[in-house]
Parts: C-alpha cells; sequence; structure tokens
C-alpha cells in the first residue's frame, strides 16, 4: 500500500502537483475531450457550488506557464493519463476527496459560521457547535489537524494544514463577527466582500489612535446615560445602556460615508438612544437636553406643540478631524416603531435631486437605525426593503444599524419572531448582513467601515445586526426582571461595555492604568458644568425655514387664494405640446383616440375633462420651474384609465412621457407604479415632501379607501408633523371617493377621517367638483408662500361625466379657486328660493339632474362646498346671505350620518345660520342613516338608498 508521503507527491493537493489539476481544469472548460476520459468524468460530475470554487481559484491564478497557453491554443491534446494520474486509482480518489471535503468545509463556514460566533455579550445565547462547521463531519480525524493541502490562495493561503484552515475560518467567520452573503446572486458583490474578509486583504487592525478614540467615545456616551440615570432617576430616557458600541459604529459610517464622497446622511432611528445620538453624534448641546430634562418653558406659539425629547430631529454641520464637512439630519418621527424609515428614504431621494445626484446617487446617503424586534416586527420595514431596487424610489441604498437588545419591551426573541435573527427579512432582497458582538467594539467599527463602502461601491442596502443587551427595562421606570429574570440576574453582575474595553486596552498597554478612570471623570465635570448652565439656558427660535424652505412662512390664519390662472395661449401651447404623439409611436387605437379628443377640447376651449385639467395644471407647473412627482399604484395610466401620463407603444413597449417634454430637465416631472403597498409609499412620498417645497408631490390611492393600510402617516405625521417638529409639508394626497355602488371597499375614502384631524389650520380637505377647479386647487398648492398637505376627493364616474366639464376660459385670467362654488351669480331670483342644499362632491350633479326632472326650477339652490377644511365660513356665509331667511337649510351628502361631512359641518353651518337670523336654526340631514358599513354589498340597494337621499335633499320624498 502507498504511504502518505508517496500520495502527497502524486496528489493535486500538495506541492507542485497543486497547480495542475487548475491547468486541467482550464483544458477541460475549453474542450472536455480534450482530457483524460477518468478526468472528464470527474469534472463532468463536480456540482454547481464546487465547480464556482474551482472557477474561482482559476480566475485567482497568476497567468498559465507559457508552455500550458501554447498547447492550448494549437488545441492540442491535453495531458494523457501518462502525464496526469488516472482517477481509477484508490488513492488518487482519496485525496480528491478530502481536498474536496476541505474546499466543502470552507464553505460552509461562509454560509454557516455565523451560527457558532461569539455575537452575544451576556453568553446567554448562540455559539452552538453545528454538525456542518466540524472538521470532523467531513470524515477527517485528529491525524489530519497537520495534514498540509493546497489551497491554491483561498482564504488567502497558498497551503494550509487542516489546523491552520480552521483557526482561520473560525477567526474569520465565527469569532465576535458573523457574516451573512452567500445568498447575494451577484458573483462580483459576494467576491467582494469574501476578499475583503479572508486572509491578508481582510480586516485592517486598529491602530492605537483609533482605539483610544473609540475608548473616548464609549466613555461620553456611558458617561451622558449615567448621569441623566442619577441626575433624573425614573425619567424616560430610552438609553443606550448595552448599546453604547452604537456611537462609535455611527461615528464610523459617518466618517467613512464623508471619506467615499458622501456630503449629507439623512438619519432616522427609534427613541432608545436618540438622545445620546443628539449629544454625542449631532452636537446638540447638553445644556439644551438637560434644560429639556427640567421642565424648561420652551413653549412657543410659533413654534408649535412640540413633543418628547427622544421624538426630536435636528440638523447639522458636521466637522470631522480630516477636514471634511458633513451635512447631518435626524428625521423627528412618533413613537410608531419603523414609521420614520420611508420618510427619511423620501427625504433622501428629494435632497439628492436637489443636488443633481440622480445617476450616481453617491452623494446623499440613507442611515437608519432600529430595534431588533421592530426591524423584524414591522411590516413597513419589508416595505421599505422592497423598495431599494425600484427605479422611482431607488437611492442607492441604505446602511440599517439594528441595535439588538435580544428582547422587545417584556418579549424574548423566541416569541418575537420565527427566524433566527432579527434581521433575517432583508435576506428576502440580497441585503449583506453583518452580526457583530457589541461588546467588541472594534469589530463594530470595522463591521460599519465595511458596510459603508459596500454601500458606496455596490449602491444597495446593508445590514448590521449590532449584538448588545438593554441594562435597564424599556424605560427607566420599568422593572424588566418580572420578565426576563436571568437575563437581568447576568446584566446586574456584568460590567459596561466601556469598561470592558478599557481592561482590555490597559491589558495591551494601550492606556495606562487608571487613565480610563481620568478620563471619565473629566466627562463628569463636563457635564456637571452643562447641567448647572442649563438652569438658564434659553433655546434660540429654530431657524426652520432656511435651506430649501428659505423664502417660505408660516401660514397666516386666513389662507390666500394664490395666483393660478394662466393666460389662454400658454394654456393652448402646452395643450398641443402634451397631446402631440412622436412620429413611429403605435398608440392603441382607443387611447389615441383619448388623446385626439383632449386635443380637440384643448383647441375649442370647451369640454375640459378631470384628467385633461389635471395634465394642464401639471404643464403649466413644470413650464414655471416647479417639478412635480406623482407616485402611487397603476398612477401612470391611472386606476380608471383615465390619465395616461404614460404612454406605452404596443410593439416594443417603450414609454413616451408626454408631461416630460416641458421642462428642461425631464426628471422634473417623475411618475411612477409603486409596488402594492400604501404605508411605505405613503411616508416615502411624505418625506419627499419634507424635503422639497417646489415640488409637487402627489400620492394617489388606487381607491380611496386604501389610505387605511397607511393612516399611521396620517395621523401622526400628515396632520402634526408641522405642530410637533416645526416641518411643513405640501403633499397632496388624491383619494378616489364616490358612491357608485361598488360596496363597502371602494366607495368612501374616510372623508370623515381627515375631518376630525383638522385643527388650527394644519391641513386642508377639499371635494371639488369641477376640472377648472382641481386645475386650481393643484396649481394654488405652489403659488403660495407656505405649504399644507392638502387632501384631496377625487372622482371616479365624475371622471368622464358629460356635466363634469369646464370651459379653458375657467383656468385663464381671472380664475382661481373657489372654495364654495354657485350655480348662478347673485340675482332678483334669490329671493324665489325655498329651498337651500348644501353638499359636495358628485352628488352635487345628481341632485342637479333630478330637480331638473321634477321641474323645481330656481325653488331649490344647490350650493357646493369645495374646500371644506379650513372651513369657508366667510365665504359660505356670503352665499347664504342671498337667500330668504325662512328658506330650509339641508345639508346632502352620500356618506351614512355617522360618516361623511355631516359631523363637521353641522355645527358650523349651524353658527352661521345663527348670525344671520335663519328661521330655521338647524341645517337638515338628508343622506344614508347610520351605518357600521360603509356602503351596501348590494347595488339595487344603493340605487334605491341613492334615490332616496337626493328627494328628501329636494324636498320630495
Amino acid at each position: 500500500m502507498a504511504t502518505r508521503r508517496e500520495l502527497e507527491q502524486t496528489s493535486f493537493l500538495y506541492g507542485g502537483n497543486g497547480g495542475f489539476l487548475e491547468e486541467l481544469y482550464a483544458l477541460y472548460l475549453a474542450d472536455p475531450q480534450s482530457v483524460d476520459p477518468s478526468w472528464r468524468a470527474y469534472f463532468d460530475e463536480l456540482g454547481p457550488d464546487n465547480r464556482q470554487l474551482f472557477e474561482r481559484a482559476r480566475a485567482a491564478l497568476q497567468p498559465k506557464p507559457r508552455e500550458l497557453r501554447l498547447v492550448a491554443d494549437r488545441g492540442a491534446a491535453a495531458p494523457s493519463a501518462a502525464i496526469a494520474p488516472s482517477l481509477d486509482s484508490p488513492a488518487i480518489k482519496a485525496l480528491v476527496r478530502d481536498h474536496l471535503r476541505v474546499i466543502m468545509l470552507i464553505r460552509a463556514y461562509r454560509v454557516r459560521g455565523h451560527l457558532i460566533a461569539r455575537l452575544d455579550p451576556l453568553g446567554l445565547t448562540g455559539n452552538e457547535e453545528h454538525p456542518e462547521l466540524d472538521w470532523r463531519t467531513y470524515g477527517f480525524t485528529e491525524v489530519d489537524l497537520d495534514r498540509p493541502f493546497h489551497l491554491d490562495y483561498v482564504l488567502g493561503l497558498e497551503t494550509a494544514t487542516l489546523r491552520e484552515i480552521v483557526e482561520v475560518l473560525k477567526r474569520t467567520y465565527s469569532g465576535t463577527i458573523g457574516i451573512e452573503f452567500l445568498h447575494i446572486q451577484d458573483p462580483e458583490q459576494k467576491a467582494w466582500i469574501q476578499a475583503r474578509v479572508e486572509g491578508p486583504g481582510g480586516f485592517a487592525r486598529a491602530e492605537a489612535e483609533e482605539k483610544r478614540e473609540i475608548l473616548e467615545q464609549l466613555t461620553v456616551t456611558e458617561a451622558f446615560e449615567q448621569f441623566l440615570h442619577v441626575k433624573f432617576p425614573g425619567t424616560k430616557r430610552f438609553g443606550l445602556d448595552g448599546g453604547e458600541s452604537a456611537i462609535p459604529a455611527l461615528e464610523t459610517i459617518i466618517r467613512t460615508a464623508a471619506g467615499l464622497g458622501v456630503e449629507e446622511i439623512v438619519l432616522g432611528m427609534p427613541h432608545r438612544g436618540r438622545l445620546n445620538v443628539l449629544a454625542n453624534v449631532m452636537g446638540k448641546p447638553y445644556a439644551a437636553i438637560l434644560s429639556e430634562f427640567q421642565g424648561a418653558a420652551v413653549y412657543d406659539r410659533f413654534l408649535g406643540s412640540g413633543d418628547v425629547k427622544y421624538h426630536l430631529g435636528t440638523s447639522t454641520d458636521r466637522s470631522l478631524p480630516d477636514g471634511r464637512t458633513i451635512h447631518l439630519s435626524l428625521t423627528a418621527n412618533p413613537s410608531h416603531l419603523e414609521a420614520v424609515n420611508p420618510v427619511v428614504m423620501g427625504k433622501v431621494r428629494a435632497k439628492q435631486r436637489q443636488r443633481g445626484d440622480t445617476a450616481e446617487r453617491a452623494r446623499v446617503m440613507g442611515l437608519l437605525m432600529h430595534g431588533d424586534a421592530a426591524f423584524i416586527g414591522q411590516g413597513v420595514v419589508h416595505e421599505c426593503l422592497e423598495m431599494c431596487e425600484l427605479k422611482g424610489y431607488r437611492i442607492g441604498g441604505v446602511v440599517h444599524l439594528i441595535v439588538n437588545n435580544q428582547i422587545g419591551f417584556t418579549t424574548s426573541p423566541h416569541a418575537s419572531r420565527s427566524s433566527p435573527y432579527p434581521s433575517d427579512v432583508a435576506r428576502g432582497v440580497q441585503c449583506p448582513i453583518f452580526h457583530v458582538n457589541g461588546e467588541s467594539s472594534e469589530w463594530s467599527n470595522r463591521v460599519a467601515r465595511l458596510a459603508t463602502e459596500f454601500r458606496q461601491k455596490f449602491r444597495k442596502d446593508v445590514v448590521i445586526d449590532l449584538w448588545c443587551y438593554r441594562r435597564h427595562g424599556h424605560n427607566e421606570g420599568d422593572e424588566p426582571s418580572f420578565t426576563q429574570p436571568i437575563m437581568y440576574r447576568r446584566i446586574a453582575q456584568h460590567p459596561t461595555v466601556r469598561q470592558v474595553y478599557a481592561q482590555a486596552l490597559e491589558a495591551e498597554g494601550v492606556v495606562k492604568p487608571g487613565e480610563a478612570g481620568e478620563l471619565l471623570a473629566a466627562v463628569n465635570r463636563q457635564l456637571e458644568a452643562a447641567h448647572e448652565a442649563s438652569r438658564t439656558y434659553k433655546a434660540n427660535r429654530a431657524d426652520w425655514l432656511e435651506g430649501a424652505w428659505k423664502g417660505l412662512r408660516r401660514a397666516p390664519e386666513a389662507y390666500e387664494r394664490g395666483s393660478t390662472a394662466v393666460p389662454l395661449e400658454r394654456l393652448r401651447e402646452l395643450g398641443e405640446r402634451i397631446t402631440e404623439l412622436p412620429e413611429g409611436l403605435k398608440v392603441h387605437p382607443r387611447l389615441k383616440r383619448v388623446i385626439q379628443q383632449r386635443r380637440e377640447a384643448i383647441r375649442s376651449g370647451e369640454g375640459i375633462d378631470w384628467a385633461t385639467a389635471e395634465h394642464l395644471a401639471f404643464a403649466t407647473l413644470l413650464a414655471e420651474g416647479f417639478a412635480v412627482r406623482l407616485s402611487g399604484e397603476d398612477v401612470g395610466r391611472g386606476t380608471f384609465s383615465q390619465r395616461h401620463a404614460i404612454i406605452y407603444d404596443q410593439e416594443t413597449e417603450a414609454r413616451h412621457v408626454p408631461l416630460q417634454t416641458i421642462p428642461e430637465n425631464p426628471h422634473d416631472f417623475e411618475c411612477f407604479d409603486s409596488h402594492l403597498s400604501e404605508e411605505a409609499v405613503l411616508g416615502y412620498e411624505y418625506g419627499h415632501s419634507l424635503a422639497d417645497p417646489n415640488c409637487l408631490t402627489i400620492w394617489e390611492a388606487q381607491f380611496g379607501d386604501f389610505a387605511n393600510g397607511a393612516q399611521v402617516y396620517f395621523d401622526q405625521f400628515i396632520s402634526s408633523g408641522e405642530e410637533k417638529w416645526l416641518r411643513m409639508s405640501g403633499l397632496v394626497c388624491l383619494l378616489p371617493h364616490g358612491y357608485e355602488g361598488q360596496g363597502p371597499e371602494h366607495s368612501s375614502a374616510r372623508l370623515e377621517r381627515f375631518l376630525q384631524l383638522y385643527a388650527e389650520h394644519n391641513i386642508q380637505v377639499a371635494y371639488p367638483s369641477t376640472p377648472a377647479n382641481f386645475f386650481h386647487l393643484l396649481r394654488r398648492q405652489l403659488h403660495r408662500d407656505f405649504r399644507k398637505p392638502l387632501i384631496v376627493m377625487t372622482p371616479k364616474s365624475l371622471l368622464r361625466h358629460k356635466r363634469c366639464q369646464s370651459a379653458l376660459a375657467e383656468m385663464g385670467p381671472g380664475t382661481s379657486f373657489h372654495r364654495v362654488m354657485w350655480e348662478t351669480p347673485p340675482s332678483e331670483a334669490d329671493r324665489a328660493v325655498r329651498r337651500v342644499v348644501l353638499c359636495s362632491g358628485k352628488v352635487f350633479y345628481e341632485l342637479q339632474a333630478a330637480r331638473e326632472e321634477a321641474g323645481l326650477g330656481r325653488e331649490v339652490a344647490l350650493i357646493r362646498l369645495e374646500q371644506l377644511a379650513p372651513f369657508p365660513e366667510e365665504a359660505l356665509g356670503q352665499e347664504l346671505a342671498r337667500y330668504p331667511a325662512e328658506a330650509t337649510h339641508v345639508w346632502c351628502q352620500e356618506e351614512p350620518r355617522n360618516m361623511g361631512a355631516w359631523f363637521f359641518v353641522a355645527p358650523r353651518l349651524e353658527n352661521l345660520m345663527e348670525a344671520q337670523g335663519k328661521a330655521q336654526r338647524r341645517p337638515l340631514y338628508a343622506g344614508r342613516r347610520p351605518s357600521a358599513s360603509t356602503a351596501t354589498g348590494f347595488h339595487a340597494e344603493h340605487e334605491r338608498e341613492q334615490r332616496r337621499l337626493v328627494a328628501e335633499a329636494l324636498g320630495l320624498g
């Protein structure tokens, strides 16, 4: 029997023969018939994984010997079995098998090494053995540990013993970091990560200067939290205690990004650790934060209601040690976990456009911090991740930092997720995921640097899963040992992150004994001085109308109409341009007729429908230098096949966007069909509107009731963001609304909810009934020197209703948006009116038709409230004053009595009637009866209800 030494001399695994198999394999790839049948059979049987490993190894080889290249070029036969040992030899088969098993072991660590990494600083979880990571599983014994294997620079090693291979693998993939990247399908991304972490070119070691800086950052982080804990015991602060490494990691991300060309970072984060980020990353003065803890009277009517301190945002220009400056903005958010994510993304997109960074998306970056339970538990996280590669929402990737406390309030991981990690949701979009022990601060920084470099190189999302713990309860007044007694016994005995690191640096000789304590004492003295200064601290008035918002102001109590009229010739000129179809474009015949009808209406000046008026509003704004962004489900065509902002060639599916022919920069008009998401997309567009006041940012729901899935943004951001956080928004929400017999799900946009949210002139709620008024309403958003969110109940059947048309002149000189609309101007005929019916939206046309059919003439006056909030009290009062005091006043609506505008309009209308001395002191109600469901599901019943409410309104029932 051959000795091991003899076998080693003839195996490709060792010494000079190691490269022979690679050369043979190269010939096999070029021509399988050129190699010996036994080797051809071996190569044929290689699985895809092993074949990829061989191919990567082959690519990494130095240029082949000239002789072999010449042989290959001449197409000569490969070395025969006389040169290459046949695989029929049992000894060769055994050695090939062992080599393949080494490769399998290496791949297993790349895939699953994270499963046994030392990630938990408390040592309570993980680090269990895994059979695929045990070299014994592959048939090796103790005798094999010191056998040398030829690796051909896999792992950065030419040759290594099995023992050395296992040590490298554990250090790289199963130490205090664990990496998940082989789920990524892009070979370049995988190869880049592998090259950065394996071998000599892997993670760079921290120098003494960096170690000292990490210690300083941990010291100010810990000292700040402990100072607050002592000075304000039991006060909620949602401290970062146990996750202090997040601050050095953030600092590394910021500095690395700046070094790679990032000029601005938009941050979003939960409330945990926010005060520390504000103080030690954003540079908010300690005295300012401490004054808020002392209950300083910072309320200012101009500044709004404010919010709790751990929800607030800020912005700053940070000067970095290398001389660079980077702008940081931390976005304010409510306690609704992860809701800020799409807001940050939308802001990034808008800022990228402002900086001309729409191609590379390398100068403005999003950085999101998360809690572990929220990242896996909140659906908006998945919705946002799915945006990362979508054309309309791509921002070049977000760096995600999960501060993994291993607990969610009182819920342990086993009860809060079905997967091993909170980061697992990111695997679906092929994000690389870097798990790291939060107590290993140097590794945290290395991972932060690598993640940022990945984002900048590949413009993709990347996740850092920073394993920490929460030293106190969910808030500082909570008792966590009620539910996690074992964890909190361990925490009580566990030194802080700073203490662990300081001891390690003392042992290395990087800092002198006692030096870390002196550093802590110095920071505490600084905090004491800030605490004293906080007693008399006075906050400066917020400079919230700077940058892109300069020149705008807070809205006056009485909204102005705005200058929204456009010269008729300009309207016709733009109308011609947006209805001109390029030569060669194969347009659907039906759509071609629609476009032609639009052109004829614009030329004649009559019969302008809803979609045409909308196009003209967009076109005129674009021509004036504004931008327009429209997104939502199926907005390009429009839910009801009415818009056709994007026209598709019927043979090639090439896109033609007529409105992109208007502005100098075609990208000033964006129209994107979103993925099937309401929450994330609405949040995204809200964020976009926060950053760009000169863009008409619009989110359209497929049906108005789809807004239900995004209610948190209406409640916590859109309606209250200006009052809480001093952040204006001009976002427009288009919500199709109207009772057409389509059942309970597609009738109501829940008008009542938005009216209930209205107060202090915070939002506008409109239900326009003519295309021209809609035209002015959209233009008004940008033609005033302030911004307010606009909620519009948009039509369905009225999109093609013959009565719902406007003349071009109604958009021309001398016209504007009407909050209240009458049918006829004031005249002597007003004295004959015996019934005044007030309404909004679509029901007006049904009332009008029924009145004509009944032959009532001018006995019944119809008044439309086109804007419900702010309530047009003065304008409506002028209209009501036209009619006799003894006339009957009725409010008519399609919605059930407990829905719609009734509850909002009734008391205000009553006040007006009383002030004018009307005989009737309270308006009558005509509409559907109270209902738990928004509408009936039976069309025949819908028709009966509709006829009844119209008759009641006109006094016919």
